[in-house]
């Protein structure tokens, strides 16, 4: 199951569940996307060719992350450009997440180990604001999970 969290027609966020499977190549972000997630499924004894990717420079001006739950349970709060709540979804082991655009924090509901995935390079404190985020009480959770 793939999910699109959007405010208005602004994409801010990609999940692919854990129960996702896809037979080929099938790329969920549009080719302008500073990162591109997809999924691959393919049967025993395909071949992918052998290739390297061209130095190209490009232009990035936000931070996308991509989180994959190893194991545990964490609530993800997904924010506007303007830091306003939108919604919050629950992730769990294998399920992955990509973040476009906005904002988010994270309530670890488990003991959670995840891998993280962005651009480099860090820019420590240039790279991001912090902001209070939403109180539990308000907190909504979209499609069950």
């Amino acid at each position: 199951m793939i999910e699109y969290i959007k405010n208005n027609e602004n994409l801010l966020a990609i999940i692919v569940r854990n129960n996702y499977k896809q037979e080929g190549l099938k790329f969920f972000t549009s080719e302008t996307n500073t990162q591109q997630i997809g999924c691959v499924g393919h049967p025993k004894g395909t071949v992918c060719q052998a290739h390297i990717h061209n130095k190209v420079k490009r232009e990035v001006y936000y931070t996308s992350e991509t989180l994959i739950i190893k194991e545990g349970k964490v609530r993800a709060d997904i924010y506007d450009n303007e830091k306003n709540y939108l919604e919050s979804k629950i992730l769990e082991k294998g399920d992955v997440i990509l973040f476009v655009d906005g904002g988010h924090g994270f309530n670890f509901l488990e003991d959670t180990q995840m891998v993280e995935i962005k651009q480099g390079p860090y820019l420590s404190v240039n790279d991001k604001v912090r902001f209070e985020g939403i109180k539990e009480d308000k907190v909504v959770i979209k499609n069950g999970k």
